[in-house]
């Protein structure tokens, strides 16, 4: 049982004790009432503009579901997992490496939703306007030699597969070894924080996520006119909604395939949809990402 519903049980039962002292009688309907369905994710952008956009997904998953949804936030990569291992939180919007190393810390939990577009993700490298690098099909080699970032050590689309394909084209030499300069990473602010590094020439490239790139480069003028797209990864599988075990036993046995359900039935351009940035979702399991759990097992990124 979580944390935060055993304490709101707690605080029901001393509740409930006052009421029969009183002459009053527990009520089944008030017990329920304490109970609430958690929500996370993995910070890919200002914790603060993600807070607005899950709470909308929270209220969607309230009506659906019947059940209290409340959105809380997550630090950085390594807080979401923690939250998920200390039983804090139910459903969490993992990526692909954060997903496979939470699910191995909690056994029974599953992956149950994710975006049409996750199966086939991919990761841009780009460059600063001036960095003298342009678009290719071809590997950038020439990035041997230029100052760059990842995203955070625990980003999928931003660390684990932006590596493994610098390690395919180089011989296996890990990036540490690779580059010139060691390249460094972004510990908060997600995705967004990587575009804005290599716009504003702290970094010359830098590797992200494909949608969060598209997003910015239509709605920020200084990503749009400062940086420049230079290769695209291979496909690879990412993001997820994972699902803790600990929510049978709140809500009922059957109550993955409810948030399943509700999750893949989330209207196209819904609000709910717009918390992941994605136009639609389908169902997941674990076993999608088992070429990922390969991928940072081969990296010694987990046991």
């Amino acid at each position: 049982m979580l944390k935060r519903s055993l304490f709101r049980v707690g605080l029901a039962a001393v509740t409930t004790l006052a009421l029969v002292g009183c002459g009053g009688a527990p009520s089944t309907t008030d017990k329920d009432e304490t109970k609430t369905f958690v929500l996370t994710a993995i910070p890919d952008e200002k914790i603060t503009d993600q807070k607005v956009k899950f709470d909308k997904l929270a209220s969607y998953l309230t009506e659906q579901l019947g059940v209290e949804t409340e959105f809380v936030f997550s630090k950085d990569y390594a807080d979401s997992v923690t939250k998920f291992k200390n039983g804090e939180v139910h459903l969490v919007w993992f990526g692909g490496l954060s997903g496979v190393q939470a699910r191995l810390a909690v056994p029974g939990s599953e992956a149950i939703a994710q975006g049409k577009a996750d199966p086939t993700y991919k990761s841009y490298f780009i460059a600063h306007k001036d960095a003298g690098l342009t678009a290719s099909e071809e590997f950038p080699v020439a990035i041997k030699d230029k100052t760059f970032t990842f995203g955070s050590p625990g980003s999928t689309s931003g660390r684990l597969m932006p590596t493994f394909f610098i390690m395919e084209n180089n011989g296996g030499l890990s990036p540490d070894e690779w580059f010139t300069t060691k390249p460094s990473y972004q510990m908060s602010g997600g995705h967004v924080a990587t575009a804005n590094a290599v716009a504003d020439g702290t970094y010359e490239v830098g590797a992200l996520n494909y949608k969060t790139y598209d997003s910015l480069v239509e709605s920020d003028e200084k990503i749009k006119n400062n940086t420049v797209k230079i290769w695209t990864t291979p496909f690879y599988a990412d993001y997820n909604f994972t699902i803790h075990p600990d929510a049978k036993a709140a809500f009922g046995d059957d109550f993955f395939q409810k948030v399943q359900a509700a999750l893949i039935a989330a209207p196209e351009g819904s609000d709910a949809l717009k918390a992941i940035n994605r136009d639609s979702i389908i169902a997941a399991k674990n076993a999608d990402f088992e070429g990922i759990k390969q991928t940072a097992v081969k990296m010694g990124l987990i046991e």
